[in-house]
């Protein structure tokens, strides 16, 4: 991996400021690939002299892709998003894969998320299957990564319930509560991304689904999180019925949930069974009370120095 480099669309994101460090620690060059390089600069200083490179692409635009693939030894596809299901996850995977394979780069990763699946009642689960057949088609040896609901320092979803629970409201309110996850460290999808660059011949060509090592319904994660965070809430599962009537408003500013989200939580986010995973990588995957109570403090009353308290 020394000197490699690597090009990471969507480097600077939650997934890939991680991603980029398994990389560096490595001895491989990161060229970081997204529409404002310049979000992405706090990465430079965590590499060596010249390690870390930055260059403006959008996977919506091929000239743009072109420039950001020209002379690397891989690739690595982290760009995701929740609204423009086709232009990004299908047509600009399959963007990607195709400058990949054009540039004579020798592996590529695609990271893609559990639940795709062409027949998915919603359309992230359905653009997410469609992004990878195009990656296959077009760069038959790339790695897929199909991670579970990913959690860290930065993360948009055990944050987001953390701050709900800290917040002022004594009852909170549990969108499908019995729906399942099994919550993945990001440092282990990071782990798992380098890996499949360094042993291309073992990796190449295979679907992996990347789950932690505890499966958690929804209400169990709200309990663990204030239990984390010493809150003492009580938590109101709501009837289907009733998440779907908010889910029908989620066009509207400040709706909890979209409608596609409704219809996500409607299947597991779980590991299917038989499928490869992290042993693949020889990962032990980490369990989400082994890092999480490092950030959760920041939503304790007093902060650190409520740890020892009681419940508030």
């Amino acid at each position: 991996m020394r000197d490699k480099l690597i090009t990471l669309f969507g480097g600077g994101g939650f997934v890939g400021r991680y991603v980029a460090q398994e990389l560096m620690a490595t001895g491989a060059r990161v060229r970081i690939a997204q529409r404002d390089p310049r979000r992405a600069f706090f990465l430079k200083p965590l590499g060596g002299l010249g390690q870390v490179q930055f260059v403006g692409a959008d996977v919506t635009r091929p000239d743009t892709i072109a420039r950001a693939v020209d002379g690397a030894d891989a690739v690595v596809n982290l760009v995701g998003t929740f609204t423009d299901y086709q232009r990004i996850q299908v047509d600009g995977a399959r963007l990607v894969a195709e400058a990949t394979a054009a540039a004579g780069a020798g592996a590529l990763v695609h990271v893609s998320a559990i639940g795709a699946d062409p027949a998915s009642a919603s359309r992230y689960g359905r653009s997410k299957a469609e992004g990878e057949a195009a990656v296959k088609a077009a760069f038959p040896t790339a790695t897929i990564l199909r991670p579970s609901v990913v959690f860290g320092r930065e993360d948009q979803f055990v944050n987001r319930f953390a701050a709900l629970i800290a917040g002022p409201l004594p009852v909170i309110p549990v969108l499908k509560p019995g729906a399942k996850f099994q919550p993945v460290h990001v440092v282990d999808v990071a782990r798992a991304a380098a890996a499949s660059i360094a042993d291309t011949k073992a990796h190449g060509g295979h679907t992996y689904e990347l789950g932690g090592p505890e499966v958690l319904s929804m209400l169990d994660l709200h309990r663990w999180i204030a239990d984390a965070t010493g809150r003492r809430k009580t938590f109101a599962p709501l009837p289907d019925v009733a998440g779907a009537a908010l889910a029908s408003l989620g066009r509207l500013p400040g709706a909890p949930i979209t409608r596609d989200q409704w219809l996500m939580l409607q299947r597991d986010n779980v590991v299917a069974d038989g499928a490869a995973g992290f042993s693949s990588f020889g990962i032990a995957p980490t369990p989400l009370g082994a890092v999480a109570p490092g950030w959760l403090v920041l939503y304790r009353r007093q902060g650190r120095f409520g740890q020892t308290g009681h419940p508030a």
